[in-house]
C-alpha cells in the first residue's frame, strides 16, 4: 500500500496522490537522489497479481523511456518493490487538455490548431522512433502552467515492426480509429485519425461521435459521417475544418500519411486560415459505404466486455447485416445457396427492367425533364429526397428546385441534430409525391437539456462562476469534511454529465474543513518531551514549540511550564508550546526587600528583581518590608529594584555566592 511519507527505491519519497486511473495511480515523490519532484505512476495492487497487466505496464515504460522531445513526458525511471510495480516520469503541473476544454466550453481555432501543433510534434518523435501511441484523447494530453503540450500515458503503444498491427489493445471509443475499433491493421495513420477527433472536440466542445454504449459509437467510427464541425462553429475557417476532414477519412489512404503533412497544413492555417488549400482524395461524404461482418461485430464487442447482449438488437435495427464465417470447404452452407439464388433472380429481374425501360425509351413512352435531380416518374409525380439533417433554408432550395413547397409544423428538443435543422418530414424518402406538394417538417429546437458541468473540488466562487457560464444557477449547502479542504466543493446534484435545462438550480455541497472541538488541555508538567507529545495527541492537540529554561521546581528534563494552563479549554488541533527544565542550575538566591530608611509605613509600591542580562527573576507590587525573593540565576550579579512613597526608587547591586 502507497503512503504518504514512504520510499520507493531507496531515493523516491512520496509525497501526495494526484490522480487515479483504469490501471494505476499517480502520486507526486521527491526523488532525493537528484533533488527533483517527480510524478510516479503505480500499478493497481488488484492488477499488480496479473501478468498481463504487468506486462503491459512494462510495455508503457519500455515504449515511452526511448523518447526525450519537449512535447512527450519524459520516463526517467521503472521498478518493483515488494509487488509494488512503478514508473518514475516528468512531473507537469498543469491541467488535462480534457479539463481544459470542459472549463471553457470550446476553444479559438488559433488555440486549438496551437496545441494541435505541439501535440503533433510530439507524436511525430514516437513516430520517427518507430512507436505508435493508440491511444490520442484530450485525457493523455497535459497544458503546463507555462503552457507546454505534452502527451503522456503510453500504456498502449506498441513498436512499428514489418508484421501486421492487430488492435488487441483499444484506446478510448470516442477517439479510436476504424481500424482500431474493427481490430484491424494500425499505423502511424490511426494517430492522426486520433488527432482528428481530438481537434474536432476543441473546436466544437463535443465529440463527433456519441451514444449510450461502446459498440454503438465504435459502429459510427466506421460506419457514419460525423457532423461538419462548421454547423457548430458559425466562424471555423475553410482550412481547419478540411484538415479534420482529412485526418479523419474511414479510409487511411485517404488521410494524412504522415506527420509532417499533418504539421504543414496545421502551421499554414494559422497563417492563412480562410484559403482552400487542403487537398482532400475525395469529400468527406463519399466514403464507400463500410461492410462489417460477424467476425468485425465480434471483435468490437471483445473489446467492450462490459457491454450486455441485448445490444445485437441495436446494430441489427442498424442495418448491420452480419456474414457467415466460412466452414470446411467441403461443406455447402445453406444461406449462401439461398442468397445465391436470390442474387440470379434479382439480378435477372433487373435486366428485364432495364430492357423494358430501353425500348420504352425508343418508341417515346418514357420522357426525360431537364434540370435538378429529383427523380420523376411517367406520371409527373417526384421521388421523395431525405432532409433529415439539413437545415430549413437548404431543403427550401431543394424542394423548390424538385416542384414542391414547406412548411415547418413545429419545432421539438432533439440531441441529434443542432438548432434549426430538419429532424423529421411528413413524406418519407423514396415516395413519390405530386408536384405543388407541400412537405411538412419538424425542425430541432436544440439539445432536450444542457449537460451539468462537474464542479467538485472546485473553490466555491469557481463552481458557481462555471454553472453561471452554463445557465444554471447554485444552491449552496455546508458540512464539515476532513478529507476536503475548506471551501472546496464536495458534491453536487444533478452529477456531472446529467441533463438540466437552462436557468436549473445545482445543488453543491462546500467543505467547511475538519470539525474543531474544543478539548481540556491536559497537564504536561513533570512530563518528558515525548510523554507531552503523546498526552496532546490522544487529547485532540499538538506539540507546537519546545524551548528550555532553568528551573528549580522541576528535574531536568521535564516540563516546567506549557503555554496554556492545565485545565483551560483549546480547540482541537491547537498547537500547545511547552518549557523543558533544564534543573535548578546557575546561583542560588534569597534576597530581602528592606525598608532603604527613607520610606514611610510599612509597604512598597513594587519591587523587581533583575539579572544582569534583564531578566526579571522575581516581581511583586504592594508588598511589605522584609518579604524575600528566591531562586536561581544564570548570572552571579542580581540588581533589586524598589519604589516607594510617590515615585521614589532604590536601586541595589547584589553578587550572589557560587
Amino acid at each position: 500500500m502507497i503512503r504518504e511519507g514512504m520510499f520507493l527505491g531507496d531515493r523516491y519519497e512520496v509525497i501526495s496522490k494526484v490522480g487515479t486511473g483504469g490501471m494505476s495511480d499517480v502520486y507526486k515523490a521527491m526523488d532525493h537522489k537528484l533533488n527533483r519532484p517527480v510524478a510516479i505512476k503505480v500499478l493497481k495492487k488488484e492488477l499488480s497479481e496479473d501478468a498481463a497487466f504487468v506486462s503491459k505496464f512494462v510495455v508503457e515504460a519500455q515504449s515511452a523511456a526511448g523518447l526525450s522531445h519537449p512535447n512527450i513526458v519524459n520516463v526517467y525511471d521503472v521498478g518493483d518493490e515488494s509487488d509494488i510495480h512503478y514508473i518514475v516520469m516528468e512531473l507537469v503541473e498543469g491541467i488535462t487538455l480534457k479539463s481544459y476544454i470542459e472549463k471553457k466550453g470550446r476553444l479559438s481555432f488559433k488555440e486549438a490548431v496551437s496545441i494541435a501543433i505541439q501535440v503533433a510534434m510530439g507524436i511525430e518523435a514516437a513516430h520517427n522512433n518507430n512507436i505508435i501511441h493508440r491511444d490520442i484523447k484530450p485525457q493523455n494530453i497535459i497544458i503546463s502552467r507555462d503552457g507546454k503540450v505534452k502527451v503522456t500515458d503510453f500504456g498502449i503503444a506498441r513498436a512499428v515492426t514489418s508484421n501486421t498491427i492487430s488492435a488487441t489493445a483499444m484506446g478510448s471509443v470516442h477517439y479510436t480509429s476504424p481500424e482500431q475499433a474493427r481490430g484491424g491493421f494500425v499505423d502511424a495513420r490511426s494517430d492522426i485519425y486520433s488527432l482528428g477527433i481530438t481537434l474536432y472536440e476543441m473546436v466544437t466542445g463535443r465529440v463527433p461521435f456519441n451514444s449510450d454504449t461502446a459498440v454503438s459509437i465504435a459502429i459510427m467510427h466506421i460506419q457514419e459521417d460525423m457532423i461538419p464541425p462548421s454547423r457548430f462553429v458559425e466562424d471555423l475557417p475553410v482550412s481547419v475544418e478540411q484538415i479534420i476532414f482529412k485526418c479523419t477519412q474511414k479510409s487511411p489512404d485517404r488521410r494524412y500519411q504522415n506527420v509532417a503533412d499533418l504539421l504543414l497544413d496545421l502551421k499554414r492555417s494559422l497563417v492563412d486560415p480562410d484559403s482552400d488549400f487542403v487537398q482532400l482524395q475525395s469529400s468527406l461524404l463519399d466514403n464507400p459505404t463500410a461492410i462489417m461482418n460477424e467476425a468485425d461485430l465480434r471483435s468490437i464487442k471483445e473489446r467492450y466486455p462490459e457491454l450486455q447482449d441485448d445490444e445485437n438488437e441495436d446494430i441489427a435495427e442498424a442495418g448491420y447485416e452480419p456474414e457467415e464465417e466460412p466452414g470446411e470447404e467441403e461443406e455447402v452452407n445453406p444461406k449462401l445457396d439461398k442468397a445465391i439464388m436470390a442474387l440470379g433472380i434479382g439480378a435477372g429481374v433487373i435486366i428485364l427492367i432495364i430492357l423494358l425501360y430501353l425500348g420504352g425509351s425508343a418508341i417515346g413512352l418514357f420522357k426525360f425533364t431537364g434540370g435538378g435531380s429529383a427523380t420523376e416518374n411517367q406520371s409527373g409525380r417526384v421521388e421523395m429526397i431525405d432532409l433529415e439533417g439539413k437545415t430549413y433554408d437548404e431543403a427550401k432550395k431543394l424542394l423548390n428546385d424538385m416542384g414542391l413547397g414547406i412548411k415547418q409544423v413545429s419545432e421539438e428538443e432533439s440531441d441529434k441534430y443542432p438548432k434549426g435543422y430538419i429532424i423529421s418530414q411528413n413524406i418519407k424518402k423514396g415516395d413519390y409525391v405530386d408536384k405543388n406538394t407541400t412537405i411538412e417538417v419538424v425542425v430541432s429546437s436544440g439539445a432536450t437539456g444542457i449537460l451539468v458541468p462537474s464542479v467538485e473540488g472546485l473553490d466555491e466562487q469557481a463552481a458557481i462562476n462555471r454553472l453561471s457560464d452554463y445557465k444554471l444557477k447554485a444552491a449552496r449547502d455546508y458540512k464539515y469534511d476532513e478529507n476536503v479542504e475548506a471551501g472546496q466543493v464536495i458534491s453536487q446534484s444533478p452529477k456531472a454529465d446529467e441533463k438540466a435545462k437552462e436557468g436549473d438550480t445545482v445543488s453543491i455541497v462546500i467543505s467547511r474543513g475538519k470539525e474543531s472541538k474544543n478539548v481540556n488541555v491536559p497537564d504536561l508538567r513533570g512530563k518528558t518531551e515525548s510523554e507531552a507529545k503523546s498526552m496532546l495527541e490522544s487529547a485532540g492537540l499538538k506539540l507546537g514549540n519546545v524551548s528550555k529554561a532553568n528551573n528549580s521546581e522541576y528535574s531536568a528534563g521535564t516540563v516546567c511550564k506549557q503555554s496554556v494552563a492545565p485545565g483551560e479549554s483549546a480547540k482541537s488541533g491547537t498547537a500547545i508550546n511547552i518549557t523543558i527544565s533544564n534543573g535548578a542550575g546557575g546561583h542560588s538566591f534569597s534576597i530581602v526587600v528592606k525598608n532603604p530608611g527613607d520610606a514611610s509605613g510599612d509597604t512598597y509600591e513594587e519591587a523587581v528583581l533583575k539579572d544582569a542580562n534583564g531578566k526579571i527573576l522575581g516581581e511583586s507590587r504592594n508588598g511589605k518590608w522584609g518579604s524575600s525573593f528566591s531562586g536561581t540565576s544564570e548570572t552571579q550579579v542580581v540588581n533589586l529594584t524598589v519604589k516607594y512613597d510617590g515615585g521614589k526608587e532604590s536601586h541595589k547591586s547584589v553578587t550572589l555566592d557560587n
